[in-house]
């Protein structure tokens, strides 16, 4: 239901004034016009879900990577119907994160821009900082001096920082009475100078074809313009992913739609990754590595879509043993160079300290080993909350603050430092130290249970979406 209501922008009157007053075709249609085929994969479709600032999702703002002629590209493209295409904090993380996924793996980049510009009253929180919306453009002339392409449309209102984007790319198409391009529209300069100005005669796309040359295209049309950048990414010369057609098996066909079955009803508690692991694996097939040693980690190898993982799967805490073991893996894959893919339901951790031992402290030795050997593997790694992900052992596991290539929760996921529902509520009697009172610690239970939930984390952009577990191979 929440993709659902996210795939309609700003809402069903929000789309025809978009479609029908100013004559512009829906994001969603854009995209169709440019893609290969239906196979694009939205990222963070979620973000901006019940923030704050925002009564809609995605803060006017849609990433995702997808293929044009063939070529894999990352896609940041403007929702106008969600205020305009204003952007927001969220916004600007969500266009820098599609960013870093293009310089990670040299993917093209394509700019659709309509957007009017920054929210003034949040720039304190979009402008400043190192991380905020000026990196857009430090990231794209950083991609051109990588060789990486980057190519953008102008199909709608680029005002401000956002008459950049556009600029700096390496080839731009600007549309016809739809596309305009200005640091500061026909309000302000009749404010500043009494003159009324167009915004054609302003920053419209003749003038920035013939007078300018900001842009390199000039297309009468939006189709005209796809068509113009599907050519453009044709003679770009770029495919540093030659792709072969591997033939491979399917997971055993019952079996993978029982996945959302597992989710709900194993990831509750220690999951039994085999289970998931044989809906997940070509013809179900797993090759364990230490399979009876630290069994409270699943690790070993196994084929996705063809292309051969490194899979390392929570099975229970991680023990000391466990540990020393996914070690020892994690640099196996790292010197053979086999990607790695983290299915991460990690212990919940409870509110109360543990007392130290000789065995506690051997297994908090293991787990920093194994914590530096997944940090210094160098290669790609995908990591899926497949149960929960808490505490230090989703660092260990390959959390964000890990940065793991791509990751993706299913929607039982739960993030956080503790687990809420081992949270003691009610002080227990006779301890003096308590000084919370019940109340306060139901409201932090309260807190911490709204906190954790896959929702939250992926409004806020912590990963890079919720997915059906049915989806997981595909994604």
């Amino acid at each position: 239901e929440l993709l659902e209501m996210v795939s309609k922008g700003g809402g069903e009157n929000a789309i025809l004034r978009h479609t029908q007053r100013n004559k512009k075709l829906f994001v969603r249609e854009r995209l169709k016009l440019l893609l290969d085929d239906e196979s694009f994969l939205e990222l963070s479709p979620l973000a901006g879900l019940s923030l704050p600032y925002g009564d809609v999702p995605a803060a006017g703002c849609l990433t995702g990577i997808g293929k044009i002629c063939g070529v894999w590209c990352v896609f940041t493209a403007n929702d106008a119907t969600v205020k305009g295409g204003t952007i927001y904090p969220i916004g600007v993380k969500k266009q820098l994160r599609a960013q870093e996924i293009a310089l990670q793996n040299r993917l093209c980049s394509v700019y659709l821009a309509d957007s009017g510009g920054a929210f003034l009253p949040l720039q304190s929180e979009l402008f400043p900082d190192k991380l905020h919306g000026g990196r857009v453009f430090y990231n794209e002339a950083i991609m051109s001096a990588m060789r990486i392409p980057q190519v953008a449309v102008v199909c709608g209102s680029c005002v401000a920082g956002g008459a950049y984007l556009p600029t700096m790319a390496e080839e731009a198409v600007i549309i016809d009475k739809i596309g305009t391009l200005f640091l500061a529209g026909p309000p302000l300069v009749k404010a500043a100078t009494g003159e009324d100005v167009s915004p054609e005669d302003l920053g419209g796309a003749r003038l920035h074809s013939k007078v300018s040359g900001c842009t390199d295209h000039f297309a009468s049309s939006e189709k005209e313009a796809y068509e113009c950048i599907r050519n453009v990414i044709s003679t770009l010369n770029y495919d540093p992913l030659p792709e072969e057609v591997v033939e491979h098996d399917s997971p055993l066909a019952y079996l993978l739609a029982e996945l959302s079955y597992f989710h709900l009803n194993f990831c509750s508690k220690d999951c039994i990754s085999s289970q998931i692991l044989s809906r997940l694996m070509d013809g179900s097939r797993f090759q364990e590595f230490k399979a009876n040693y630290g069994t409270t980690l699943v690790t070993g190898f196994g084929h996705v879509e063809g292309h051969l993982v490194g899979v390392v799967a929570n099975n229970g805490e991680l023990s000391h043993d466990a540990s020393l073991k996914g070690s020892h893996f994690v640099q196996l894959c790292g010197q053979r160079s086999i990607p790695l893919l983290f299915f991460q339901n990690t212990a919940p951790h409870t509110a109360q300290p543990t007392s130290i031992s000789q065995a506690h402290s051997n297994k908090l030795k293991a787990q920093a080993s194994m914590m530096a050997a997944v940090a210094c593997a160098a290669v790609p790694k995908i990591t899926i909350v497949i149960g929960g992900c808490y505490g230090n052992e989703s660092y260990v596991m390959c959390g964000r603050s890990f940065s793991p290539n791509f990751l993706f929760l299913w929607p039982n996921a739960r993030v956080a430092l503790v687990d809420s529902r081992h949270f003691s509520t009610v002080p227990q009697a006779g301890d003096s130290d308590c000084t919370g009172d019940e109340s306060e610690l139901k409201h932090l239970k309260e807190k911490l249970e709204e906190e954790s939930s896959a929702f939250y984390s992926s409004a806020r952009l912590w990963d890079d979406g919720v997915i059906l577990p049915q989806n997981t191979r595909k994604v």
